[in-house]
């Protein structure tokens, strides 16, 4: 039976990184069958064309998926961004990868981002010091984020140390890989996002 979030993948028709480490495996569902799912998934896959709204929608969706925000959620981003000074595509690339949940996955302290936000939503990490257990709260520039005290010994993070020696965490960011810390050196780019998506159409869709 495939899983849920591998379905979600599959109908996107590429990865969409829901399953951290497996998505870069043999495991990947994805890698082994990219139609979408269900009986007449391939037959979806090869003729999926479909309308200028159609695509749109279905790249709005797959951002939504794998940063695992809601709608509403999601059209204040696109608000703000395009109220922002600069470019819309830049600034919601930046106000996407700068939610706590995304940090603590691009330190390496969770294997995707769906268990990133679970972890921070019970509390385990730490900004400048202090608990913040809100998956979208936005980090800036200087921000130092830690585990707590109180999580550190918790069996979730007990291979920590060896997982994360052999992790590379992008540019924007820093880690200690010792003290298991984490800063936010700047703002990141479009391109460092790395995902597969095209912010263009989606400005478009919201600008219809």
């Amino acid at each position: 039976m495939i899983d849920a979030k591998c379905s979600k993948c599959r109908r996107a028709g590429e990865k969409l990184f829901l399953k951290g480490e497996r998505c870069f495996g043999p495991k990947c569902s994805i890698a082994k069958d990219a139609g979408a799912p269900g009986m007449h998934g391939a037959k979806k896959r090869r003729g999926r064309g479909g309308s200028e709204y159609g695509t749109q929608l279905r790249e709005k969706q797959k951002v939504k998926q794998s940063y695992g925000i809601r709608e509403r959620q999601f059209r204040k981003y696109f608000d703000a961004a395009s109220k922002s000074r600069g470019r819309t595509s830049g600034i919601l690339t930046q106000l996407l990868e700068t939610r706590l949940d995304n940090v603590v996955f691009r330190l390496g302290f969770a294997g995707s981002r769906s268990q990133a936000r679970q972890m921070v939503g019970h509390g385990h990490f730490a900004v400048n010091g202090r608990r913040v257990d809100i998956p979208s709260y936005q980090v800036k520039t200087g921000d130092i984020i830690t585990i707590r005290e109180g999580s550190a010994g918790k069996k979730i993070f007990n291979d920590l140390r060896t997982v994360i020696k052999k992790y590379d965490a992008p540019e924007w960011l820093a880690i200690d890989k010792e003290a298991l810390k984490g800063e936010v050196k700047r703002t990141p780019t479009e391109e460092e996002s790395e995902m597969p998506f095209n912010l263009q159409l989606i400005i478009e869709f919201y600008s219809r």
